[in-house]
């Protein structure tokens, strides 16, 4: 039916200009980063991908949220509250009138307000980087996904660290392939971070 052709049309023309792209920068905080309390592979180059992430966004006029973790449970060992280690790294340092996100756990939205500043704003997309890849970027991304979000993962703005399962050694870049992998199946996009800065100001 021609009308219902129309609406659907209008529908989706409304959504496009209404519902805007964020900026996530999830956890790139200073214990990350080499003499922290849990240095990761490759933290240095994933704060650079984000904080020209973060440039770009800051000169689009586009909203930006930060997301940092400060440990409260027992035996955390890094990120402790009133330490500089859980100081959001200065590379991609907030500036007044940025929204900082405080979680305790993985996945950014739980417990905190993320969801309703999100909504309030009126974003219906996101674009995700940060730290760490395995931890709480997936949990993150995961979390939006099943929240309503398209989502983008800047996959070279990200950063990880070797586990160990069963006694086998996974190292970093394997970690953080995997997970990519994972999460680019269903739940995200995943694009090189020059490739966005590319398409800042049509979408992402």
């Amino acid at each position: 039916m021609w009308y219902y052709s129309i609406l659907c049309e209008t529908v989706e023309y409304f959504i496009r200009i209404v519902m805007k792209t964020a900026l996530l920068i999830i956890d790139i905080q200073n214990d990350y980063f080499p003499k922290g309390r849990m240095e990761l592979t490759g933290s240095d180059i994933a704060a650079s991908g984000a904080a020209r992430l973060l440039n770009a966004f800051r000169h689009a006029q586009w909203p930006v949220f930060h997301v940092q973790h400060i440990s409260n449970g027992p035996g955390a060992v890094f990120f402790l509250p009133g330490t500089s280690g859980a100081e959001i790294h200065p590379s991609v340092a907030p500036l007044p009138g940025e929204p900082v996100i405080t979680k305790h756990y993985p996945n950014s939205f739980r417990e905190t307000d993320l969801l309703e500043q999100l909504r309030e704003a009126n974003i219906g997309s996101l674009l995700l980087c940060g730290m760490m890849t395995h931890m709480c970027v997936d949990a993150t991304v995961r979390a939006a996904f099943d929240l309503g979000f398209t989502c983008t993962v800047a996959h070279d703005a990200c950063a990880t660290k070797e586990l160990t399962f069963n006694g086998l050694r996974i190292p970093p870049e394997h970690v953080h392939g995997s997970i990519m992998a994972a999460l680019g199946a269903v739940y995200a996009r995943m694009k090189e971070t020059d490739d966005i800065l590319g398409t800042i100001g049509n979408s992402v």
